[in-house]
This record gives C-alpha cells, sequence and structure tokens, in this order.
C-alpha cells in the first residue's frame, strides 16, 4: 500500500501489517494520490514535482517539475503520465524518463485528477470548466463550462463523463460532444470529491452528505446526511465507504443506511480503499487504519503510523 503524508513523505506500507517497508521524501507535504503501474509510484507534491519512484524500494527513478504545488493524481496509460498542476496546465509526460511531451494551458489551477479514456483526456479546473483533451497532442476537443470551480475529479463510463463542481452540482457529460445529458443540485452544498459509478448508479460527496443517483437521468435515489465528509467514495460489496468528521462510516449502497461507523482520533478526510475485506483509509491523526469492511472492527490502536523517518547517523 502506498499513501503520501503531510510530513512530506511518500511511503509503503504492508497491507497485512501495516508495517513501514519504506519512506522517500519529496520537498513539501504531499497530497496526491499515488498511481502504481508497472512497478512504479507516480504521485506529485507540493513541492511542485511530479516523482517516479521504484514501488518495491522507494528510489526515485525521476522528478518532473511544474510551476506550482500537484495535488491531482496522475492517469498512466500507454507510457504516459497525466497530471495536473497548480500554476494551471495539465501535463503529459513520459512515463520512463519524466520529460514532457505537452501541457495545456486552463484558466486557473488544476486540483482535478485526469481520466483518460479511448485516447482522450477528460479533468476540470478551477476556471469553471471541464475539458476534454487529445491524449496525444492536447488539442481540445470540446469544454463544458459550470458556474463555479471544478475540484472533482471525473469518472467516465459507458460514454458518460460524471463530474461535481463548486456550484453545487452534479453533472452528467456526452463524453464525445461535452454536451449535459442531466445535472443534480445539493441544494448548495459544494462536490469537489470524485463519484464513483457502479451498477447503474453514481455516488458522491458533497460537503455534508452522500448522494445515490440514477447514472442515466440523476434522479435521487437516496441521500444520507453525515454532517460531513472527506475524501471519495469507495463502493464494494454492497456498501459505500465514506470519510467523516468523526472516522469512517458504511452505508447499505442500496439504501443510504449506515451500516456501522468507526470512530478514530480525529477527522477522516482521506478516500478510502477497499481490498481483501479490509477498509484502508487516512486520518488526521498522523494514523493508517484498516478495518473490517463488513464490521468495522479494527485493531485497538491504529495500523500504521506515517512519521518523517530519523536521519542517518
Amino acid at each position: 500500500m502506498y499513501i503520501g503524508s503531510d510530513d512530506k513523505h511518500v511511503y509503503a506500507l504492508d497491507a497485512a501489517t501495516g508495517a513501514q517497508k519504506w519512506a522517500t521524501p519529496t520537498g513539501n507535504e504531499v497530497r496526491s494520490t499515488p498511481a502504481v503501474v508497472g512497478g512504479v509510484v507516480y504521485i506529485g507534491s507540493d513541492d511542485k514535482h511530479v516523482y517516479a519512484l521504484d514501488a518495491a524500494t522507494g528510489a526515485r527513478k525521476w522528478a518532473t517539475p511544474t510551476g506550482n504545488e500537484v495535488r491531482s493524481t496522475p492517469a498512466v496509460v500507454g507510457g504516459v503520465v497525466y497530471i495536473g498542476s497548480y500554476d494551471g496546465y495539465v501535463y503529459a509526460l513520459d512515463a520512463a524518463t519524466g520529460a514532457k511531451k505537452w501541457s495545456f494551458q486552463t484558466g486557473s489551477w488544476v486540483k482535478s485528477s485526469p481520466a483518460v479514456v479511448d485516447g482522450v483526456v477528460y479533468i476540470g479546473s478551477t476556471d469553471r470548466n471541464v475539458y476534454a483533451l487529445d491524449a496525444a497532442s492536447s488539442a481540445r476537443q470540446w469544454a463544458f463550462t459550470t458556474l463555479r470551480e471544478v475540484e472533482s475529479s471525473p469518472a467516465v463510463v459507458d460514454g458518460v463523463v460524471y463530474i461535481g463542481s463548486n456550484d453545487g452540482h452534479m453533472y452528467a457529460l456526452h463524453a464525445a460532444t461535452g454536451t449535459k445529458r442531466w445535472s443534480f443540485s445539493t441544494g448548495g452544498e459544494t462536490i469537489g470529491a470524485t463519484p464513483a459509478v457502479v451498477g447503474g448508479v453514481v455516488y458522491v460527496n458533497s460537503d455534508l452528505s452522500v448522494h445515490a443517483l440514477s447514472a442515466a437521468t440523476g434522479a435521487r435515489r437516496w441521500t444520507s446526511d453525515l454532517n460531513g465528509t472527506g475524501g471519495s467514495p469507495a463502493v464494494a460489496g454492497g456498501m459505500v465507504y465514506v470519510s467523516v468528521g468523526s472516522g469512517l462510516c458504511a452505508l447499505d449502497a442500496a439504501t443510504g443506511v449506515k451500516k456501522w461507523a468507526s470512530r478514530m482520533r480525529d477527522m477522516g478526510v482521506s478516500s478510502p480503499a477497499v481490498v481483501g475485506g479490509l477498509v484502508y483509509t487516512g486520518n488526521f491523526d498522523k494514523n493508517v487504519y484498516a478495518l473490517d469492511a463488513a464490521t468495522g472492527a479494527g485493531p485497538a490502536s491504529p495500523s500504521a503510523s506515517v512519521s518523517t523517518p530519523a536521519p542517518p547517523g
């Protein structure tokens, strides 16, 4: 398991035990989520760089500078790393060397993470637009304008782009043209999370709630008010897992009824991941937790603590 931390490091942890395997420093906080492809960990840092690290050892393969913080999560497709930066650009980098293949300028910083499908890069920008770019050349295919910043990252399923906006709407757009199929209003709560689209249902967090919507029409199936959410939802085994102000909770995917909640020492802000019957999540208390996905049961103490390694000598 690979994770970035505000202590400026990227960590590799044993998924079964939480034991630290390696820690690699960057020059600032790491708020990007890693992508792991072909034995390489790709991740951004607030030190303005995109990194490629050996997944087994943490050794740095390359680091490519951008003009500002990198909090976007990379998409790695066909030997190319696609990622956004707070300098307002979307970058395509050679996955082997880090060399820049192209960059596309938006009108403001890019926190959104790209989705790359059928040779097209879909990504949002705080200039209020959702963009579709040619993955080979960066040529703009279309741009859809919302009413406020787009910090959400797109999910692209069956020719439809699902993405949220700080204007309080969830949008479904035709992937080929950018025309709107439908939009859903949260009633004012911003959507910065990445939607999960499973079984014809769109699950997405807003500021305070989790919503389940028909992927075809945008009709609401249910809304669960959690009084504050963090990260993006994970959907597995008929459950929706969400970070909340007190830790982590699990909802029934069909009804939105809360199945369990696990209180932690501080606020839950990371996006949970579900693997092998366990749900993993990070917390503001500097720990990573592994909980039973069915019951929420976990260790009496955190599964792993991320902290700056002592200097050699």
